[in-house]
């Protein structure tokens, strides 16, 4: 049976976040907060959730002492056994498994879920690992797959599937040309004998490279360096999901996150949602408020807002997709839309914070979130959501529209299109 299923977490984005700044330069990119809650413990709950799970692994490249009190909460939140261990170097999807080979094989677990940290979804763990116990032939890693546009597909790993066996038969990691509309979620339910063939892949760096030339061969990618070289060989499976995803790679897909997160909170945490009442403010479709941050009665919020711990909303503001963040002061009839206010930020009376939305094209089936690059190709700023650091302060009566304020800085007029460095 499955009763001692491991899950492990192994990103390759679980390292400094470059293209999450300025929001990662402060926090671990995996504790940023969307819905209310640190991105990595969206995982953690999916996990939790699987009856057979005995213990939940966090692979990162993060020191210890960053991750140890949010470790310490979730064991206390969940009553599971988790344990962050911590990477020498960055190992890779693979190479971080491998290395930690020992940890995940305590207790003779019959499988393993791997999540990338950088992924986030509505994820049917207890249904992969259904599909993967039920195969008429042992498979060495199963992949949760979905379906995206063909033009974006590219952006991601592609899958041929068998159709009726739902075997993979070939495997590209972002591919130049068209492959598949079925992309690669990050998320995997692994065999124990797949460290095996990790574990070859590895010995055979060893011998090709040099003592001298080593650094790096532990660094082995489950994506090119195991799925490519299995697909067709019968080892490797797909399970097929329509439920959201979506990656997290940029602030702006942070935004897109939180709204999906807080409707999956009607379905599995209702709780959690502000609702409207007497002596309340004015709530619109879905919003999380922290229990300890004071909302002004006359305030307008929503949909899809979350605000964090201890922060302060004035009388009149009006905030829509937007994740204010702990310790903020929202003042007076300011209003914020598609915008990301960092942790003790102050923003002034009568002020407005706008962002633009890279959302996914509603007209597109299948389509996913666009990570669109700070700048475009003539060097311009692209359009996109506004994003105050950690410490901003903000006057009263500006407009900031679509800019990026770093942390500690105090700005003296409005501006548009613009870092504020």
């Amino acid at each position: 049976d499955y009763k001692s299923a491991h899950y492990l977490s192994a990103s390759k984005d679980l390292d400094v976040g470059t293209r999450f700044r300025p929001l990662s330069l402060d926090v671990p990119k995996p504790l940023f907060p969307v819905a209310g809650l640190p991105m990595v413990q969206h995982h953690i709950e999916a996990c939790a959730s699987v009856p057979d799970i005995r213990e939940i692994l966090l692979l990162g490249y993060f020191p210890a002492q960053q991750l140890q009190q949010f470790v310490a909460d979730m064991i206390a939140a969940y009553k599971i056994r988790i344990r962050y261990l911590q990477e020498y170097q960055a190992l890779g999807t693979a190479g971080g498994i491998y290395h930690f080979r020992d940890q995940i094989s305590s207790g003779n677990p019959d499988a393993f879920f791997v999540l990338n940290g950088d992924v986030c979804g509505d994820f049917p763990l207890q249904e992969i690992l259904n599909f993967h116990t039920s195969l008429s032939t042992p498979s060495l890693i199963t992949i949760m797959g979905t379906e995206a546009t063909r033009q974006q597909s590219t952006m991601y790993g592609c899958i041929v599937e068998d159709k009726e066996t739902h075997q993979i038969l070939h495997y590209v990691e972002k591919p130049s040309t068209f492959v598949s509309n079925l992309i690669n979620c990050g998320v995997y339910i692994c065999s124990p004998d797949i460290f095996k063939r990790v574990g070859e892949i590895f010995n055979s760096r060893q011998d090709f490279y040099s003592c001298e030339d080593s650094e790096g061969t532990e660094s082995i990618q489950l994506e090119q360096d195991i799925l490519m070289p299995i697909a067709g060989t019968g080892q490797a499976y797909v399970y097929t999901t329509d439920r959201w995803w979506s990656q997290i790679k940029t602030a702006g897909s942070a935004i897109y996150a939180n709204r999906h997160y807080l409707q999956l909170y009607h379905k599995t945490k209702n709780e959690r949602l502000a609702v409207n009442g007497p002596d309340k403010p004015t709530i619109i479709g879905d919003v999380y408020i922290h229990p300890t941050a004071t909302v002004d009665p006359s305030a307008l919020l929503g949909p899809n807002v979350s605000v964090g711990k201890n922060a302060v909303i004035g009388a009149g503001v009006r905030i829509r997709e937007s994740i204010i963040l702990g310790n903020t002061t929202i003042q007076e009839h300011s209003c914020v839309l598609y915008t990301v206010v960092g942790w003790n930020s102050t923003v002034g009376a009568w002020t407005r914070l706008e962002g633009t939305p890279c959302d996914p094209n509603p007209n597109k089936p299948f389509a996913k979130m666009d990570n669109v690059p700070l700048f475009n190709a003539e060097g311009k700023l692209n359009p996109s959501i506004t994003i105050l650091g950690n410490d901003v302060k903000v006057p009263s009566e500006v407009v900031v529209i679509n800019s990026i304020i770093l942390p500690y800085k105090e700005l003296s007029a409005s501006t548009k299109n613009e870092i504020i460095l």
